[in-house]
């Protein structure tokens, strides 16, 4: 349930996720260039399809994120990727909502940005097996991060939902275990094959590309 619906969250929650996104999609936007546009839009792309699959978690679903991929390769450019991502599922399949659009951007791409740049310079000195290790961990952790922000949305913006939000974090628990084996897998192979992309943080305020 990282897709936040329409008509849950209260006034000041809404304000200050679009607050949130605003900012880091204007400080993201600074570094888009020839060369970041192709691989954000790959990567965009790709969070597009996977976060459309839903694997049922009673009472609710959860589905992959790939922040802490994204976090790691192109860095607080995930801010932007996420939001187009976000936009179009809104509008052509009703997933989320247009009013929570600031909040699930914030709740799923800042904790891959967060834990790409902690961890980023790790994966650069790495050999492909630790920065195998690394970036799972940074895919566990970003969805962590996403699992917490979705409760303390929903808490913030009624106690009535503090129930539901204590079980969101439960369905998060088997999603950290399968997005860190995917996403360590992932940086494991490109740090083999195309290093230069896990290049110390790349692409983060301050960074190189």
């Amino acid at each position: 349930m990282a897709h936040i619906p329409d008509g849950v969250l209260s006034a000041p929650v809404l304000i200050g996720g679009w607050a949130l996104a605003g900012t880091a999609a204007a400080l993201a936007l600074r570094r888009l260039d020839d060369r970041t546009i192709p691989r954000t839009a790959i990567l965009s792309a790709t969070f597009f399809v996977a976060s459309l699959i839903a694997v049922p978690m009673p009472p609710s679903s959860v589905h992959l994120l790939l922040a802490g991929l994204m976090g790691l390769t192109i860095g607080i450019l995930t801010v932007p990727a996420v939001l187009v991502g976000l936009l179009l599922q809104a509008v052509l399949f009703g997933f989320g909502g247009l009013t929570t659009l600031g909040v699930n951007t914030v709740n799923i791409a800042l904790p891959g940005v967060i834990f790409g740049t902690l961890l980023g310079p790790l994966v650069a000195r790495a050999t492909p097996a630790r920065a195998a290790l690394l970036g799972g961990l940074c895919g566990a952790l970003s969805v962590a991060l996403t699992g917490a922000g979705v409760a303390a949305a929903l808490a913030l913006s009624a106690s009535a939902y503090v129930p539901a939000a204590h079980t969101i974090l439960v369905t998060y628990v088997p999603l950290m275990l399968g997005e860190g084996l995917i996403t360590g897998y992932a940086i494991g192979f490109l740090k083999r094959v195309k290093p230069e992309l896990l290049a110390g943080g790349a692409l983060t305020p301050g960074g190189s590309s």
